[in-house]
């Protein structure tokens, strides 16, 4: 158990919010990949404001130098703003799409999971079947440990979208 605690403590989620332009998601992550920090999930995607984009990057590794990364990525020259957020300070949330193996046999068991999962099946025929599910990293987990079982034939997950709670600005 102190494991799973100790890599849930080591994975960061960080928001920028950049200037929309070309190259700067190569800078940023330059900046990663100076200080050997893999990113294991990033998602970019417009801002309200067109000129914006927003970035959330999810990575695992030492705080420390990831405070410097943070400290480093801020001084670039189209980075707007960036901050790390934690469960308490913001919401969190990944989509993913899975295809699992259909057969009589095992249907009538993942359309159960399904329904426990609070997930959508977006295309069913007698091979396949797609499931959309949307929550946290851990709930997305669950349910793919779940489908491994029944055959997961392909799967695409989104990585962490954030959003900071109450009035704050992400």
């Amino acid at each position: 158990m102190a494991n799973k605690n100790n890599k849930k403590r080591d994975t960061h989620t960080i928001s920028m919010l950049v200037a929309n332009k070309p190259g700067v998601l190569v800078r940023v992550a330059m900046v990663f990949a100076r200080r050997g920090y893999n990113i294991d999930a990033l998602v970019v995607s417009p801002s309200v404001n067109p000129l914006y984009s927003r970035m959330t990057i999810t990575a695992k590794g030492d705080p420390n130098t990831l405070d410097q990364i943070i400290k480093q990525a801020a001084k670039l020259i189209d980075m707007i703003h960036t901050e790390e957020h934690s469960d308490v300070d913001a919401i969190h949330r990944e989509l993913a799409l899975l295809k699992v193996k259909a057969t009589p046999a095992n249907k009538a068991t993942i359309v159960k999971l399904a329904k426990k999962f609070r997930t959508h099946i977006v295309n069913e025929n007698d091979k396949a079947i797609i499931i959309e599910q949307t929550g946290t990293t851990d709930e997305l987990d669950a349910m793919e440990m779940l489908l491994k079982k029944h055959g997961i034939t392909e799967m695409v997950r989104s990585g962490k979208l954030v959003m900071a709670k109450g009035k704050e600005s992400t």
